[in-house]
């Protein structure tokens, strides 16, 4: 073997699909240094037993993107090194069983046709055409999907490292890490079992593993390993030559041809964890031992689907680990504990769909510093610390392996891994009836007044008449919104305003006692983050970020402030906020002590006491009613939610929030706002500043010289029983032009409302259509709120 190099701008770690697309991309972007390293062969964790269907639709644009990307990757290689790779295009065919599974499909359908993917409703009788081996007595329906295929692993990965090799870049096949090297928090080498190699670089792509080799270089990994089962029969009658891929997901199976035979996959409603340290060095190329008892109540499900399964003689049930996020997504981008080293891993058995896209994607990240197009909902610094625990991990992933096949509920909320984070007026809130949700660990009030679980559904949920209460509440006498688990930065130090001007795309200068709303944007003009500062002092700053990116965002601004002479605290868990909103909000305050808050003017901060409590109130509003949020330590947070809520003030949870904000045409970061777009495309360019001087603004400048303008419109839905959930292809006459990004039923103006992102300038009032699960709705264009469009309701 070769000796390893004593430096290589990037080490790739791991040799299944996700490590050799990301060599493969390295060595196209120009690294043509990058090694890889796998401690036994290409191919040997996961990957090899892959049943590898590429499926390119996926709930959001960009993920679809992604796999759009393998797929013409996956096809063209073949070409381009004369490997071969195996690529089947034989399609797809989803079948529904119950009424809202085929709701479920028939909005992949619409979801389809908004990102120019062929996806079409047939008959039950054209499925069974097209599957003659399946049993269709309790079809209701089903969506073909024609370009939709597969691959054979090993030689997608042979190809990739072939063309890899081509350009420069070297594999290192019988090479296990050891130990990685860091100083000042960024890795600067690679100790393996044949030496040490230097790096600029890091890409963990180790699958199974990923959680310890991250642990090596001090960064969290939330990824554990179940067991994941197919059936492989021998050759059967009725087989000849490659079939589409069978998902019948109302009983957990996926089905396609395999060597004359059948391969029959699931993913059961709770799967098998593996604890840490079962799968060691060795488990190479390995299998984990055939459970039938397991696998018993999946059978019955596959025999009904296909009575041939009953004389079939079976090969093997194939039981292979699989690695497994908190929330079923993988982990792509450099770490927010460590500079340079990148994940690229827990793929969620969608390695081979994701893998080419997300190996460019990673490579594009570790050259240019960000990925290709936004894909926030893979960030790797998007998991609470809390996740990381083996603990959580054990409980979570088997649940996670069960929702890959589950209808896609608005609503719907993970069972295990829950109460982990609490809120300082958790108590408070249990006892009001709250339904919870879980973000980043922390468990919100979604609704109160909760007097059973809520029913799933398409339809009108159970939760309606209680969100409309809440609101009612804010916007005739006041309610309480918790915001408490959003994350506070506390920016402190001499040079804390030159470094917030730097860093933020607002006027950060404002005196002291001043609300600011800024943009975070990157050299490209999009977004990081969206923020409100509040000015304590002039040394003083308190930043108000997301709650899920308080990771992300203290990550990218203590990488911004080297050069400055400012400290950065997460100061979430100190402080508690309370937003009290509405019109007897004023009476309120004075008659819990503060009546000089109503002084305050509208983004201002000010000192008071309620009940006795120092608090720190903003006088602004992210629901249109007007109020303040009233930070306090969190300790004194049940005395402060006492007195205003004996003085008339009700919960109000997040739902009612979300339906207020979308009234209001506030934008929201992971829905309208994210890395693809600017403040200009998302009509906040009144908020950045007129001279320049921070990140981003020579991209803005030149968008606003190309006449760039807002393409976030506001939409009315005309039918008050429609009910949209985001993602919904919007039409101008037989044209899609955009999609919602944000969706509720607005109690204020009493209709269904969004907010779309339109890839074309059209009218205020412009007549519209929303596709809802393949029906449509006529809807209004609005540019601007729905609701008190001139603001003056929340300015009081």
């Amino acid at each position: 073997m070769p000796d390893l190099p004593e430096h290589a701008s990037v080490v790739v770690i791991g040799g299944g699909i996700m490590g050799c697309s990301t060599l493969y991309h390295l060595a196209k972007m120009g690294v043509s240094d990058a090694i890889l390293l796998e401690r036994n062969k290409l191919t040997s964790g996961t990957t090899w037993h892959s049943a590898a269907q590429v499926r390119a639709l996926r709930h959001s644009h960009n993920l679809t993107r992604m796999i759009q990307y393998s797929v013409d990757l996956y096809a063209q290689l073949e070409q381009e090194t004369g490997q071969s790779v195996g690529w089947i295009q034989k399609g797809s065919l989803s079948i529904a069983t119950t009424p809202d599974r085929l709701t479920h499909i028939k909005r992949q359908e619409s979801l389809a046709h908004a990102y120019g993917i062929d996806a079409r409703s047939v008959s039950v009788d054209e499925a069974k055409e097209r599957w003659p081996l399946m049993n269709a007595d309790d079809v209701l329906g089903a969506v073909w999907s024609p370009d939709d295929g597969r691959v054979s692993p090993s030689d997608v990965c042979a190809a990739l490292v072939k063309a890899a090799k081509g350009l420069g870049a070297k594999l290192f096949e019988g090479t296990g890490v050891t130990g990685i090297l860091t100083k000042n928090g960024c890795v600067t080498g690679v100790e393996t079992t044949q030496g040490t190699v230097m790096c600029d670089a890091i890409a963990v792509c180790t699958g199974l593993w990923s959680q310890e080799i991250g642990a090596m270089a001090g960064a969290e990994v939330p990824a554990l390993a179940c067991e994941h089962f197919y059936l492989l029969t021998k050759p059967i009658d009725g087989i000849t030559g490659n079939m589409p891929t069978l998902s019948d997901h109302d009983s957990h199976l996926y089905i396609r041809d395999d060597s004359g035979g059948l391969l029959v996959g699931c993913f059961e409603p709770m799967g098998k964890p593996i604890a840490p340290g079962i799968l060691n060095e060795d488990f190479e190329f390995g299998l984990l031992g055939e459970d039938w008892d397991h696998f018993e109540p999946i059978m019955e499900l596959a025999l009904n689907r296909l009575p041939v399964l009953e004389t079939a003689e079976v090969k093997m049930l194939l039981n292979g680990p699989e690695s497994f996020t908190p929330d079923g997504t993988f982990m792509l981008g450099e770490t927010a504990e460590t500079k340079g080293l990148f994940l690229g891993c827990g793929m969620n058995s969608v390695g081979m769909a994701s893998g080419g896209g997300a190996g460019m994607n990673l490579a594009h990240a570790i050259v240019h510093g960000h990925t290709a197009y936004d894909l926030g909902e893979a960030d790797a610094k998007r998991f609470a610390p809390v996740f990381n625990s083996v603990e959580h991990l054990m409980a979570r992933a088997p649940e996670i392996l069960g929702t890959h096949y589950e209808i896609a509920y608005p609503g719907r909320q993970l069972k295990t891994a829950r109460d982990l984070r609490a809120l300082p007026l958790d108590a408070e809130y249990r006892a009001a009836g709250a339904y919870m949700g879980q973000f980043y660990g922390w468990e919100r009030p979604l609704y109160f007044g909760k007097t059973a679980e809520p029913a799933m559904t398409f339809g009108r949920p159970d939760w309606q008449d209680n969100v409309a209460a809440e609101v009612n509440a804010a916007h005739t006498s006041a309610a309480i919104f918790d915001a408490s688990p959003f994350g506070k930065i506390d920016v402190t130090g001499p040079d804390a305003e030159a470094f917030l001007l730097h860093t933020c795309a607002g006027y950060l200068g404002r005196a002291p006692g001043s609300v600011i709303y800024t943009s975070v944007l990157n050299d490209r003009g999009t977004f990081e983050s969206d923020i409100t500062a509040q000015r304590i002092a002039p040394d003083h700053y308190r930043l108000f970020v997301g709650t899920n990116a308080i990771k992300r965002d203290l990550a990218h601004f203590q990488r911004a402030s080297s050069g400055f002479d400012v400290t950065l605290q997460d100061t979430t868990e100190t402080y508690a906020v309370l937003g009290l909103m509405g019109p007897e909000s004023a009476r309120i305050v004075t008659e819990c002590g503060a009546p000089e808050l109503n002084d305050l003017g509208f983004f201002k901060v000010g000192p008071a006491h309620i009940a006795g409590k120092h608090v720190r109130a903003a006088r602004m509003s992210y629901v249109g009613e007007a109020g303040w949020e009233i930070t306090c330590k969190a300790e004194n947070a049940s005395a402060i939610y006492a007195a205003l809520t004996a003085a008339g003030a009700t919960p109000a949870g997040m739902f009612a929030q979300t339906s207020m904000r979308i009234e209001k045409g506030f934008c929201a970061m992971g829905h309208e706002l994210d890395g693809d777009v600017t403040p200009i495309d998302t009509g906040l360019d009144f908020a950045t500043r007129k001279s320049g001087g921070f990140v981003g603004a020579a991209a803005l400048a030149r968008q606003k010289e190309q006449g760039a303008q807002s393409r976030v419109i506001s939409v009315l839905i005309d039918d008050v029983a429609a009910v949209p959930l985001g993602h919904e292809p919007i039409y101008l006459g037989d044209a899609i032009i955009g999609q919602t990004t944000s969706t509720a039923f607005g109690f204020r103006v009493e209709r269904p409302v969004a907010l779309g992102m339109i890839n074309t300038p059209i009218a205020d009032g412009t007549a519209l259509r929303v596709d809802i699960a393949g029906e449509m709705f006529a809807a209004t264009a609005v540019h601007g709120p729905l609701f008190d469009p001139d603001g003056s309701r929340m300015k009081g």
